[in-house]
């Protein structure tokens, strides 16, 4: 059992750049850390992260771990885990917080098993209860929500999905103590090596860091139609999403559907084309600041969240929008 009331928020980055998930559990961890009276401290893997220092200690960490070394450039499941080990043996947390991305849950998975922890993923509800944790989290594609309460004799891990909570604003000028925790290279797993990173996809931004999010329903009836979206969200700098019904029909992959089962998003435009609103839906775009709906069902759900309704037909309203738009641009 941890001796402290500490919160510890793993801020995942990327060739220097801070995953806005991270941001948003150091808001979870100043929530958390008041009850507990403990402190918010964060932890920072990689080859060259000191300057992100200064962003965590911003967002409220009062003190940052950082574990450096050229084996840790890239993310590979064992370096990383035993980098984290570290800081968990110097560190010695109450509840350790860690994004719910591909690399946010093999991470926190390992880390779990190796320290005998308990594990929660995907959590989109976090909070204290006595000394015991308990989370929420959607189960069976979204149809039910559990909770589950993870006992306070031992170390809690929990992996909370991105925009479940609001990062707060930086706060300039804040400093946080910086503990440097050594790793050596015998620590890296030499039977995986990394030969070359290659990014892959449109150049579209991921619908969960963009301003501005355009997303498309079932209503555009092909993967084909959904080139409107894409060419409204380029000319705002936004990014396409997509509804389930829309990614199962096989219209967009995925990776871009916005929902319970999908993404959560809290953009500050969200443009809803041919959504119709199912409860699943809203639920992942309602903590959108502003929304807008296109639809030619007048009592569609969408409308019922939405700031500004448009009932008309999105093949003609989408693509006048984007002419305007690049007009107003010069």
């Amino acid at each position: 059992m941890s001796n402290t009331r500490n919160i510890l928020v793993f801020v995942e980055q990327r060739e220097g750049k801070v995953h806005p998930a991270s941001y948003q559990l150091l808001a979870l961890a100043k929530e958390l850390a008041g009850t507990t009276g403990g402190q918010v401290e964060a932890c920072l893997i990689g080859n060259d992260v000191g300057g992100l220092v200064e962003g965590a200690a911003a967002h409220g960490a009062v003190k940052v771990y950082t574990a450096e070394n050229e084996a840790l450039r890239y993310y590979r499941a064992m370096p990383y885990a035993a980098a984290m080990s570290a800081v968990l043996d110097r560190a010695d947390p109450k509840v350790v917080l860690v994004p719910t991305t591909f690399l946010g849950r093999d991470l926190a998975s390992r880390v779990a098993a190796r320290r005998k922890a308990a594990l929660a993923i995907d959590c989109t509800e976090v909070r204290l209860d006595g000394d015991d944790l308990v989370v929420h989290k959607p189960m069976y594609a979204g149809k039910f929500s559990a909770t589950f309460r993870l006992k306070g004799d031992r170390l809690c891990v929990v992996t909370v999905r991105s925009n479940a909570y609001s990062a707060g604003e930086p706060q300039d000028g804040a400093q946080a103590e910086h503990v440097s925790i050594p790793v050596e290279p015998g620590e890296a797993d030499e039977r995986l090596t990394v030969r070359e990173v290659v990014r892959t996809g449109s150049g579209v931004k991921d619908v969960t860091e963009a301003d501005i999010v355009v997303s498309g329903g079932r209503a555009l009836k092909s993967e084909e139609n959904f080139k409107i979206l894409y060419e409204l969200a380029e000319v705002l700098d936004g990014a396409v999403g997509a509804s389930r019904a829309a990614c199962d029909a096989g219209y967009q992959p995925h990776t871009r559907q916005v929902g319970l089962t999908g993404k959560v998003v809290t953009p500050r435009l969200y443009i809803a084309c041919g959504i119709d609103g199912a409860i699943q839906h809203l639920a992942g775009m309602r903590g959108s600041k502003v929304i807008v709906a296109i639809n030619t069902k007048r009592e569609a759900p969408i409308f019922q969240v939405a700031n500004y309704g448009c009932v008309c037909d999105l093949f003609t309203l989408v693509p006048l929008l984007t002419k305007e738009f690049r007009r107003l641009k010069g």
